[in-house]
């Protein structure tokens, strides 16, 4: 497996999202802060990340369901932590309705909708892509 910058996969992205039921008609423009795992020429995970201002929005972390329980998930979500590490970020947050325990796992904590800075609640996720039961989580990283 291999890790990759997502810019040339939106097509295969999209499929795969799509397949996990995650939101694809808001995916940006530009994948520049996206990645993907390849395993024999095939997206096989993707992960993304958006900013806004000193936050980061983690989204579209998902793998082929044949192959997890392998760690890729886990290598893409630490790789787009250490992206935000590297653009100086405070926080990532996350919706999730299928995965909360997961990102508990990943010392992600719930947190309120009222909880997350107006900047990232301007998103496409907050505001219309992902349902208002969706569970909301953030992670404070270290700087």
């Amino acid at each position: 497996m291999e890790i990759k910058e997502a810019t040339n996969y939106r097509q295969s992205i999209t499929s795969l999202l799509s397949s996990e039921k995650l939101p694809v008609d808001d995916l940006p423009a530009s994948l520049d802060n996206f990645i993907v795992a390849i395993q024999n020429y095939d997206v096989i995970g993707a992960a993304g990340l958006e900013v806004y201002g000193d936050y980061g929005l983690l989204r579209s972390l998902a793998v082929s369901p044949a192959l997890r329980g392998q760690g890729i998930a886990n290598e893409l979500l630490q790789q787009i932590e250490t992206l935000a590490g590297s653009k100086g970020l405070k926080s990532i947050f996350l919706l999730t309705e299928t995965a909360p325990e997961y990102f508990d796992r990943k010392n992600y904590t719930k947190i309120t909708r009222a909880d997350v800075p107006a900047e990232v609640q301007q998103s496409s996720e907050f505001s219309y892509a992902c349902p208002q039961t969706a569970i909301v989580m953030k992670k404070t990283l270290s700087t």
